[in-house]
């Protein structure tokens, strides 16, 4: 009997590097559960995350990106980090619409140097939303190059 394989969402988490970085390194070290289909990228500052970089992992492969906000202990920002932050992913789910794509495949969420357990429980419940959505699709590739025609 062949068992159907449950779809696992693959998410994308943008992780700023003087906050949530340390949050989700603690979550980690204390071997707090969250779903294995995530990837860590590491930005210097929340704010410098722009909208066609969010298009691009949805289209890309990812199901779902969260942007995890360094808030108002920002080393370059200060307290206009949040209000940039905010705009940026406000931009970003105008631009997804645009393209057909669920806003609710975006989320923000703000991570700190000790929130671990916070951190897993947003991806936990990020990751169970997504299931709902179901998978995103994937664009099929182009042909191009030698032997395209074959």
């Amino acid at each position: 009997m062949v068992m159907a394989q449950q779809f696992e969402p693959l998410i994308l988490v943008l992780s700023n590097t003087p906050a949530s970085d340390p949050g989700i390194d603690f979550a980690g070290s204390r071997h707090i559960h969250y779903p294995a289909m995530t990837a860590i990228l590491r930005i210097p500052c929340s704010a410098m995350i722009r909208p066609d970089v969010i298009l691009y992992a949805l289209t890309h492969g990812f199901d779902g990106v969260c942007a995890a906000g360094d808030g108002p202990e920002c080393p370059y920002l200060g307290a206009d980090c949040v209000t940039r932050t905010a705009k940026r992913i406000s931009e970003a789910q105008n631009l997804l619409k645009e393209k057909g794509i669920d806003p609710g495949r975006l989320r923000m969420s703000g991570v700190c140097s000790v929130c671990g357990e916070a951190f897993a429980k947003c991806v936990r419940n990020f990751s169970n939303d997504l299931k709902k959505l179901g998978p995103q699709p994937k664009p099929d590739k182009p042909k191009s190059g030698a032997g395209a025609d074959r």
